[in-house]
């Protein structure tokens, strides 16, 4: 009971503090934010929405959460943030039990502790997104299924079948087809295949279908073709096969996101896994012994090494996809720091201090330059029912619509808008925010132009009428700074300036 109460207290540090004060970002955060937002307003709690039409890029189980924080707590960071705080800390008694079980309390302790104090982690318990839920949800999953095949108790394969439906309702099939994959690979390992009769029972998939079957069905009855295009084409299948962004595609990407986002503790472990490598391979050729593993350990490292292998081969790659990876890697390595306990002690005490100190010093202000809910306090006060809201830059902000409340058009050139504009099996048909050309500029009405400082020239250049500066918004002290860090001096000091024709 006192280490569950100190994994709590540690979660209120390192997961919930400041979580009322971060605004909601762009791209990501505001797309789940503003579609959970429209669902509150329409009462609808079956079909995502977003711009007032209907949205199929992540399942149900998110929003969700996010609408009963809305309900509970208003429509705010605050009620944003927190049930991925909650999974993150559900996602610590999890480790914390699983090690235990596996082998003892310091262990399951000592991992449970590194998992909290993880970049990826602490980063990612405090982001809007599903990837907490997921993690939760697909660990169960492979969790219960080991219990139940180690102790001969085929019952908690419910519990896990249970929890893969829940997973599938989070991200979608990959939360079952993954720790699926996971499974099979460890009895094969195991040399127990076999033992997928006692796994694959009628009761056991009816369990799945019928949790599966409460969004899924009603979605593809009312929607039909549109959902199953949209959901299964572009985000499952095209999200594997295209690449979003061809430059995160390079064969390394998940062993240097994997070491990232275990810092601190990778330091130490690269050095620690280098050693045993030659130490290892001189045993082998000395003795001509490989090095053996036990059932736990084959488990573990089945289960990280499927994860990280897994999403390397799928052509679009998250920093988030690999996370479900670092349970099982925490534990594994835990007995490495049980042994050098005064080195666990120090990194740790470190990263409690360390992190609440980034959240207000680095997150906040990297968090306020990615959203625009500065730019929402100037234009919110100025908008009536005589007025045309307008953005214009590289990148639509959801958030901007997510702080005002008000309808906002994608500002583009002819020529752009056809790039950009909506296509089906492509990654264009995520853009699906309201659009507007320069030349279909309302005479009848007053522009507010959120505008880009990158794109001022080509607005200016596009945008007939007299145009007056009514606000400006500076970029952050550590965006200028990153700047001058990589590109060796000081880009624009502004980050959008907001400009207002008024009715001619």
């Amino acid at each position: 009971m006192v280490n569950y109460i100190c994994l709590f207290i540690v979660s209120l540090i390192l997961f919930f503090l400041g979580g009322w004060s971060i605004p909601i970002t762009d791209p990501t955060e505001s797309v789940y934010t503003l579609t959970a937002k429209e669902m509150l307003a329409a009462g609808d709690w079956l079909s995502p929405r977003i711009y007032g039409d209907f949205w199929y890029d992540k399942p149900i189980m998110f929003y969700w959460e996010l609408l009963t924080a809305y309900k509970v707590f208003g429509v705010n960071e605050f009620a944003s943030r927190f049930f991925p705080a909650v999974f993150a800390m559900l996602g610590l008694f999890l480790t914390y039990f699983f090690g235990a079980k596996l082998y003892n309390k310091k262990v399951g302790f000592a991992a449970a502790i590194m998992l909290a104090t993880s970049l990826e982690y602490w980063y990612l318990s405090h982001a809007v997104i599903t990837d907490m839920t997921l993690l939760v949800m697909f660990s169960l999953t492979l969790i219960t299924f080991y219990f139940g095949y180690r102790a001969g108790r085929p019952q908690l394969y419910l519990i896990s079948f249970a929890a893969s439906g829940v997973a599938v309702i989070t991200k979608g099939p990959i939360g079952f087809f993954l720790p699926g994959l996971i499974i099979l690979i460890f009895l094969v390992w195991q040399g127990d295949l076999k033992h997928l009769l006692k796994l694959f029972r009628l009761k056991n998939f009816l369990l799945l279908i019928a949790i599966v079957a409460v969004w899924y069905l009603p979605m593809t009855l009312i929607h039909g073709v549109e959902f199953i295009e949209n959901f299964l084409g572009v985000h499952n299948f095209l999200r594997s096969t295209v690449s979003e962004y061809p430059k995160t595609d390079v064969w390394y990407y998940y062993a240097l996101i994997t070491a990232i986002g275990f810092f601190p503790w990778s330091v130490p472990l690269i050095v620690a896994a280098v050693k045993k490598f030659f130490r290892r391979a001189e045993l082998f050729i000395e003795e001509g012994r490989l090095p053996t593993f036990d059932v736990p350990e084959r488990f573990l490292i089945v289960w990280a090494a499927t994860v990280i292998i897994f999403f390397q081969l799928c052509a679009t790659k998250y920093v988030t996809y690999t996370l479900p990876a670092m349970i099982p890697i925490a534990i594994f390595v835990a007995r490495y720091f049980v042994n050098r306990w005064k080195v666990f002690i120090g990194l740790a005490g470190a990263s409690l201090i360390i992190y609440p100190l980034l959240l207000f010093t680095v997150a906040l202000p990297l968090a306020e330059d990615n959203s625009a809910r500065r730019e929402a306090q100037i234009i919110s006060k100025l908008i009536d029912d005589k007025t045309c809201v307008v953005s214009h830059g590289k990148e639509y902000s959801g958030s901007l619509v997510f702080y005002t409340g008000e309808k906002i058009y994608r500002l583009e050139t002819k020529e752009n808008f056809d790039k950009v504009k909506p296509q089906k099996l492509s990654w264009t048909s995520k853009n699906v925010m309201p659009f507007m050309l320069f030349d279909d500029l309302p005479a009848d009405k007053t522009i507010i132009a959120v505008v880009s400082v990158d794109y001022e020239k080509n607005f200016l250049d596009n945008a007939a009428g007299k145009w007056k500066i009514i606000g400006e918004v500076p970029k952050g002290e550590l965006e200028a700074f990153a700047e001058k860090f990589f590109y060796g001096k000081e880009q624009r000091k502004l980050k959008n300036k907001i400009y207002r024709r008024e009715i001619k």
